[in-house]
């Protein structure tokens, strides 16, 4: 019992020491590509690594909060209720009397 609950504890440890690590280095990366692209091709000045982070945060904000939570949800049920429109209308045109695009090419 103590070994499980040892080992569940050193797995939390690495699990947020490893998300510590590749936070740093996707920090690390937007900083390099900021500094190597941007003064360049903009004329911008560089920016150091917590700039970098702040960028991140600022892109993350703008691009993205807000819309995940309820765009998951009903994009789910929007996918499966035109899925279900697409199986009838496709159900109800080869119910017509034509063949289905399987028998077609069987007798090809």
């Amino acid at each position: 019992m103590l070994k499980k609950i040892l080992k569940i504890i050193l797995m939390a440890i690495g699990g947020i020491g490893l998300g510590v690590v590749i936070a740093f280095l996707f920090g690390w990366l937007v900083m390099i590509l900021w500094n190597w692209l941007m003064p360049t091709i903009f004329g911008l000045s560089t920016i150091t690594f917590w700039q970098a982070w702040g960028l991140v945060i600022l892109a993350h904000l703008l691009f993205k909060a807000g819309h995940h939570h309820e765009y998951d949800h009903d994009h789910n049920h929007d996918h499966n209720r035109w899925k279900e429109k697409f199986r009838a209308k496709f159900k109800e045109h080869f119910d017509e009397g034509e063949k289905s695009p399987a028998a077609s090419d069987q007798q090809t």
